[in-house]
């Protein structure tokens, strides 16, 4: 089930309000053990003692390196994924069944099927590769590759 989203946006200030207020309490306890500076906690700036240098600083080179190696690695993580919850038989409710999407930026990835039934339940995955399958898929994988497309967590 999908968040509203005006939901989805008082969840994300909720969330922002608390990694702020756990950032502030982290940086009150390191002044109070006296591992940080005091001229970090006035300014954004670092102060020029706090400034790497030597064999342990990393070059730009180096940096820009590490960063493309991450955007490669994101690349390839299932960050595409939706679900989508209904109900496979007409005299079923609660949306028992589901279809879940996961996939990455290529459209490569999985979906799994989970259709709930009177007696018993059942469990399909479905290889997907550049947003489509080789099996044939039911309208709520589809559904469910549509809306993991749009999405990218």
């Amino acid at each position: 089930m999908p968040l509203e989203p005006v939901s989805l946006t008082w969840l994300t200030l909720a969330a922002l309000a608390l990694a702020v207020v756990a950032f502030l309490v982290s940086l009150a306890a390191w002044r109070r053990a006296g591992r940080l500076p005091s001229g970090l906690t006035k300014s954004a700036k670092r102060p020029r003692s706090m400034i790497r240098s030597g064999s342990g600083a990393l070059t730009t080179g180096q940096t820009t390196a590490q960063i493309e190696a991450l955007r490669a690695d994101a690349a390839t993580a299932l960050r595409h994924v939706a679900v989508v919850r209904y109900d496979a038989f007409g005299d079923m409710g609660g949306h028992l069944s589901w279809s879940l999407a996961l996939l990455d930026d290529g459209g490569d990835g999985v979906v799994l099927t989970s259709i709930h039934g009177r007696s018993d339940s059942r469990t399909y995955a479905k290889n997907v590769a550049a947003w489509s399958a080789s099996q044939q898929l039911s309208p709520e994988e589809i559904e469910a590759i549509g809306f993991a497309r749009t999405t990218a967590a």
